[in-house]
């Protein structure tokens, strides 16, 4: 037999991606990630009951809400219809499971019972929502696919093989993955739909200020828009923000460059020297603290926040965490 014959053969494009999504590692990200996400449900759920929005959005106009409401969702025609005693019941168990999410006590299926809640929920009237409730129920949904109490939780404190708060139990990385590109459609998809010509140069880059103007989205009186220097400001903001929500696709390719970092090539070498993957997210970050204190969006912000936990992996988490600890 030739040597040639008998030297091994490199692994499938399949193995290979069989092996990558088999990887494992700690719990760390996705853990954030579960408490960050159940905070946006606090934050969603809780403004709504004690400023009575909940009942004029999500009640039946004969129990007080602005308009009929159907029974869009299995569970809420289950529990008579979108009336006042549904509506509420619903928003205080997906409460309930928020607050069991953030300290981590029923594992999949305090997740499940959130994801069924929620949609239960965004279903009574979905015209009043928007992307922010898919983002929610999507996070959900990649909570009951892995253990994402396996550390930082009351689970791994109480059940877990280590008794531990903070456990170094391994996890499937897959479920990271899937949020990190779920993370990516959703500004790629963003950018490609701002089309209209107020988001170019030919329509002086004005989207950024004719947004802050609207009295639907104000936050507060906007009067300093009225300075010379402030429409500069919101046309650097609308190129900029088109421009990174439009090349979202990068952030997928610093992932790769930094997975594969002991590969050559000159352009990987310089992604991972610059990291470029970090700067895209600190703007990001620095984008949605722009809109959060500016504009009224809803839970937009901080649930789009909740998937940043998943662009670091856990390592990194744990160096950080060496850093700024008091040193023994």
């Amino acid at each position: 037999m030739s040597s040639a014959s008998s030297a091994p053969r490199p692994p499938s494009l399949w193995s290979r991606l069989v092996e990558r999504l088999d990887h494992r590692e700690p719990a760390t990200a996705l853990a954030l990630f579960r408490i960050a996400l159940g905070l946006s449900i606090l934050y969603t759920l809780i403004p709504m009951m004690t400023d009575e929005v909940l009942t004029l959005l999500w009640v039946d106009i004969a129990d007080g809400g602005f308009r009929p409401l159907s029974a869009r969702d299995w569970l809420v025609e289950a529990l008579g219809g979108p009336t006042l005693q549904t509506s509420w019941g619903l928003s205080v168990a997906a409460v309930l499971a928020g607050l069991l999410l953030v300290v981590g006590l029923g594992g999949r299926l305090s997740a499940a019972l959130a994801l069924v809640l929620m949609m239960a929920l965004f279903s009574l009237s979905p015209g009043t929502g928007g992307g922010h409730d898919r983002l929610h129920t999507n996070g959900l949904w990649l909570l009951v696919l892995a253990p994402s109490t396996a550390t930082l939780s009351l689970d791994a404190r109480l059940f877990g093989a280590q008794r531990r708060f903070a456990s170094t139990q391994a996890v499937p990385a897959w479920v990271r993955y899937v949020g990190v590109v779920q993370l990516v459609l959703v500004y790629w998809s963003t950018g490609l739909q701002k089309v209209a010509q107020e988001w170019m140069p030919w329509g002086g880059l004005s989207a950024v200020y004719y947004a802050l103007l609207s009295p639907s989205w104000q936050r507060w009186e906007m009067g300093w828009l009225g300075h010379p220097l402030a429409y500069l400001a919101t046309q650097v903001g609308t190129a900029t923000t088109w421009l990174w929500e439009s090349l979202a696709p990068v952030w997928l390719l610093a992932f790769w460059f930094r997975a594969t970092r002991d590969r050559p090539g000159a352009l990987r070498a310089w992604f991972n020297r610059v990291d470029v993957r970090g700067w895209w997210a600190l703007f990001g970050v620095i984008l949605h603290l722009v809109l959060w204190v500016t504009m009224n969006l809803g839970p937009f912000s901080p649930v789009t926040l909740s998937f940043y936990a998943l662009l670091f992996h856990p390592d990194e988490y744990a160096r950080a965490w060496a850093r700024l600890r008091p040193s023994r």
